[in-house]
């Protein structure tokens, strides 16, 4: 029987070969809820800590550190084993991250929460070591791209579960605002931030379960083994190779900067939509609860761009799709910086539908004519995500700098970031668009 979807997309196998497909397409969902639970964290960090945001912005360098720490050892693990054997890690180690919020909580200090998010994010760096390659195996690679971009369609979706649960986090925090926290006795002020962490914690634990149920699923589940090939060459001989390619070089760079775009758009579009509701006479409170629902309403773009641009990717090619996607992107950007009211916060969710194309596209295009080396060269990609660790405090320095010009607000001026990092990702989709089209190079 033929489990091909949507013109082939799988190989032709018994039905028992969607199973393992479906299975880890959901561990793309498991992954975009912790991405999304997390970035508006920042923000909730802020206040139940007392800091300034370039402090509360180590949680997303925390968060993304996993993925380049753990990217090579989940190669090397899923090399020497298989697909499933990194996912079975990573999930163990996605769940322990999690569950390790509720000590977190008890001591009730900072760093415990960043050890907590960087385990969870070794986990997530072996899932996505391990599925973004396997989906990309899984049948013809002229495919590739369209099938990664489906299963990454589910992602958004995961992700939609984590933003409506942050919006509640955000929600439930208690109301006394940033500026009244700093003058508080403080043995008012622990009371509130341990109220506010046990809020701050159930998404967490509530996560920790569903990836258990998961990980029991995935080991008592028979996956295909056709794209788990060993390859005998030393890994620094691999990456020696795989760096001597121009796509595969600069599809690195460019998931890089693209992940610097992301984290950046989707942590301060908080900020940025709280200070135009406090302008416009809202509390803090009120500011922050409307702002996490146009964050929402960003992922909600972000998922129906994922379904739109796979079904466009069958009538354009992947490069000049990217292309035309991030120069959109970046004008949307332009946007966000220049309106200081709501049209500025209308640009700022449009990028995520922009945005919606690129890691798969980029991953899947960077990853062609790889063959064997096809695991180690989707740890390198994974590793790019470290832009998401690299952009965020830059971006949180330009805001407590308070740095303006032209009379711009900080907040605006600070997403020059995003655009340049914009910019980047449609300079490699022309350059990949020429190498395939026009020059004919892997």
């Amino acid at each position: 029987m033929k489990t091909n979807i949507d013109d082939g997309l799988l190989n032709r196998a018994s039905i028992g070969a969607l199973l393992p497909f479906i299975l880890i397409t959901a561990c793309f969902a498991l992954w975009g809820f912790a991405n999304d639970v997390t970035n508006p964290m920042v923000g909730a960090f802020s206040k139940i800590f007392r800091m300034n945001v370039t402090e509360a912005a180590m949680v997303p360098v925390a968060f993304n550190l996993g993925y380049f720490c753990m990217a090579f050892p989940a190669a090397m693990v899923t090399q020497r084993y298989s697909f499933k054997t990194g996912v079975v890690v990573g999930l163990a180690l996605y769940a322990l991250g999690a569950l390790l919020f509720i000590p977190a909580r008890s001591i009730g200090a900072f760093f415990p929460f960043l050890l907590a998010y960087f385990i969870l994010t070794c986990g997530l760096s072996f899932l996505e070591t391990s599925c973004n390659p396997y989906i990309y195996c899984m049948g013809a690679e002229d495919t590739g791209v369209r099938r990664l971009n489906m299963a990454q369609a589910f992602n958004p979706l995961g992700a939609l579960v984590g933003m409506s649960v942050a919006m509640g986090v955000q929600a439930n925090l208690s109301p006394v605002d940033t500026q009244t926290r700093q003058h508080l006795p403080l043995q008012q002020f622990n009371l509130i931030k341990d109220h506010d962490l046990g809020v701050l914690i159930q998404p967490y634990v509530f996560i920790a379960a569903m990836v258990i149920i998961m990980l029991v699923l995935v080991l008592l589940t028979k996956m295909q083994n056709n794209a788990d090939t060993r390859v005998m060459e030393h890994p620094w001989q691999m990456l020696t190779q795989l760096l001597r390619r121009p796509n595969y070089r600069e599809g690195v760079i460019a998931e890089f900067f693209y992940t610097g775009a992301q984290v950046t758009c989707w942590t301060f579009i908080i900020q940025y939509a709280s200070r135009i509701f406090m302008a416009e006479g809202m509390t803090e409170h009120a500011a922050g609860v409307l702002a996490a629902k146009y964050n929402m309403a960003a992922m909600v773009v972000f998922a129906i761009g994922r379904f739109v641009c796979t079904w466009l990717l069958k009538y354009i090619p992947a490069g000049r799709l990217l292309t035309a996607m991030a120069v959109v992107g970046a004008t949307a950007v332009l946007g966000a910086i220049l309106f200081t009211d709501r049209s500025g916060l209308y640009c700022l969710v449009a990028v995520s539908a922009c945005m919606s194309l690129m890691f798969p596209t980029i991953y899947g295009t960077a990853l062609r004519g790889m063959g064997e080396n096809v695991k180690f060269a989707g740890a390198g990609l994974i590793m790019a995500i470290i832009g998401g660790s690299i952009f965020p405090p830059l971006q949180a320095a330009i805001i407590d700098a308070e740095w303006s010009l032209f009379g711009i607000p900080a907040i605006n001026f600070s997403f020059f970031i995003p655009l340049i990092c914009l910019a980047v990702v449609a300079w490699y989709g022309h350059r990949t668009y020429v190498r395939h089209y026009i020059t004919g190079e892997v």
